[in-house]
């Protein structure tokens, strides 16, 4: 159903005419003083046929008189708040990011494209699942590079992954031999925190002919936001 035939539909449940609701925004824009929650009966005639979309404030207004849910008015209009961690890697793909639970322990998370780290292990854009009951550091309990445990760390407003070693009180992101990536150290736990293990991992096997054609400009950010 299309937007403004639910908002009809809204309207005739609480059996309410255009011009009531005209009045009841007038109330409201009045209390708020301001005049753009008001909704005048012809501008709410456009809306029920689709020729117009409602502000923000108008839409708080049509919340208030339908009785209803502001976000469930803001979905008809195809914006789902809950899609919010859904489309972050899409907005800024060049960061590492958290994406979504999908188990008590397990979480799933986005390398970004600028993050070169366990380059070519792990290339970025990869998907990560990560298990957070995993996130003691297993030093050396491993008999080659794909035994050894890959750590996913929060960094305090960023994230990381890689191989990680603990010297002291200093967290080591160790890279792939192969990784343009330098050595990363932060304070622990200060600066950085074991989200969990990567216990997998989706890649492609290859760069791609579009991709590669970025690569080195890429492995320039990477070596520029892994330094430190």
């Amino acid at each position: 159903m299309l937007a403004g035939q639910e908002l009809k539909t809204l309207r005739n449940r609480r059996n309410i005419t255009v011009r009531e609701v005209e009045q009841a925004s007038r109330r409201i824009a009045d209390v708020k003083g301001d005049k753009r929650f008001c909704i005048s009966n012809g501008w709410l005639a456009q809306l029920e046929n689709g020729v117009s979309e409602p502000s923000i404030c108008k839409l708080f207004s049509l919340t208030v008189i339908y009785r209803t849910s502001f976000l469930d008015l803001v979905r008809l209009y195809n914006v789902d708040v809950d899609d919010k961690e859904k489309y972050e890697p899409v907005a800024d793909p060049f960061i590492t990011q958290l994406l979504s639970q999908d188990a008590p322990e397990i979480v799933y998370a986005h390398l970004g494209l600028a993050d070169f780290t366990m380059y070519p292990m792990i290339r970025p854009g990869a998907l990560l699942k990560i298990d957070q009951s995993q996130s003691k550091l297993i030093t050396n309990s491993w008999h080659n590079e794909h035994e050894r445990p890959i750590y996913f760390i929060e960094l305090r407003g960023a994230y990381g992954c890689g191989w990680c070693e603990l010297q002291g009180n200093q967290l080591l992101i160790i890279p792939h031999p192969s990784s343009p990536a330098s050595v990363r150290h932060f304070t622990y736990p200060r600066e950085a925190e074991v989200v969990g293990r990567v216990v997998g991992y989706s890649t492609d096997c290859v760069d791609n002919e579009a991709e590669a054609a970025k690569t080195p400009k890429r492995k320039a950010m990477a070596l520029r936001n892994h330094s430190g």
